[in-house]
């Protein structure tokens, strides 16, 4: 009896269930989630594209804009095509190896996506602030390491959360009530002390999301300064509209993390779980959704890329500003 109560158990798949209570409307959901992905999945192709080939986008922000492409690109892609397989043929079983993966991937790239938003508030800092200084500022090199840094960041803190759900015993079933492996729900599946996994968590959540938006807000509290003690209106517009694209991207991305994270701790018996559910889909949708869009239609250089394509240019390259 002794050996076996020390005996560990780990399960060798789980069962997604999809939306909890809204099974029967389960292919209705499908519709704006799939055609959501493939807004995303277009669209951030597109921008990668475009950033490579056109000489014009060959700039630090949009650089930046590239990264974020990619990272929304990988958050839509590890999650959706699952919770299609749920929703349109019942493909519910994921294995163990696969949900530890796919935690991974979220978490890894929803905090690389919250420091390139971060990074492109201190670029619009600097731009604004700093406009004569911006080219030995922020150099190519810098640029590289920043990134590098930004993917180190992301897979360093989450590694160790990946392993601190792999080592639980599992005993409480398989069946977890989410449309992708939410590290949380896996965690309470497990029969052994899970306080570590919800310190820990917490403790990434708080580093990665904190500090960042303490960036960001700092950095939009000078340019709001600077912007304010210019003194022709015109300039003022223009400085602004700078920063609309990157504004609406902030707000895609934190506004559903909120709400989930919020409502995930504060508000478990006042909101349903199929609510919770929808709006963690929408903050791994949403963003990467949106941001090509508004970037497309803000952003002239993107905009004369599209049309060279449109129009047949053979010539895809642009050598002009």
């Amino acid at each position: 009896m002794l050996m076996l109560n020390k005996t560990q158990l780990s399960a060798a798949s789980f069962i997604l269930n999809g939306v909890p209570g809204l099974e029967d409307i389960h292919l209705w959901i499908s519709f704006p989630f799939c055609s959501m992905c493939v807004v995303a999945m277009i669209g951030n192709c597109g921008l990668l594209y475009f950033i490579h080939y056109e000489d014009c986008l060959h700039r630090r922000m949009y650089y930046f804009l590239g990264m974020l492409s990619l990272t929304d690109f990988v958050m839509c892609s590890s999650t959706i095509p699952k919770a299609l397989c749920i929703f349109w043929f019942n493909i519910k079983e994921i294995g163990f190896n696969e949900c530890l993966l796919q935690i991974f991937f979220i978490h890894t790239f929803t905090g690389m996506e919250s420091l390139v938003l971060m990074l492109m508030a201190l670029d619009h800092y600097v731009t604004i602030c700093y406009p004569l200084r911006y080219s030995t500022i922020l150099t190519n090199p810098i640029t590289a390491k920043v990134g590098l840094a930004n993917f180190l960041r992301g897979i360093l803190l989450i590694i160790p959360f990946t392993f601190l759900t792999k080592r639980l015993p599992y005993c409480k079933g398989n069946i977890i009530h989410h449309t992708y492996c939410d590290p949380m729900s896996v965690a309470k599946l497990s029969c052994g002390n899970i306080k570590v996994n919800a310190i820990y968590g917490l403790m990434v959540a708080l580093l990665i999301g904190g500090f960042d938006i303490l960036c960001i807000t700092v950095s939009y509290t000078m340019i709001l300064w600077a912007v304010v003690s210019l003194s022709s209106a015109e300039t003022q517009q223009n400085a602004f509209s700078t920063c609309t694209a990157h504004i609406c991207a902030i707000v895609f991305s934190y506004s559903p993390a909120f709400f989930s994270f919020f409502s995930h701790h504060f508000g478990g018996h006042i909101i349903s779980p199929s609510c919770h559910i929808i709006v963690a889909n929408i903050y791994l949708l949403l963003p990467p959704t949106m941001n090509p869009v508004v970037y497309g239609v803000k952003t002239k250089q993107i905009q004369d890329s599209v049309i060279r394509i449109i129009l047949g240019s053979k010539d895809i390259k642009s050598h002009s500003i």
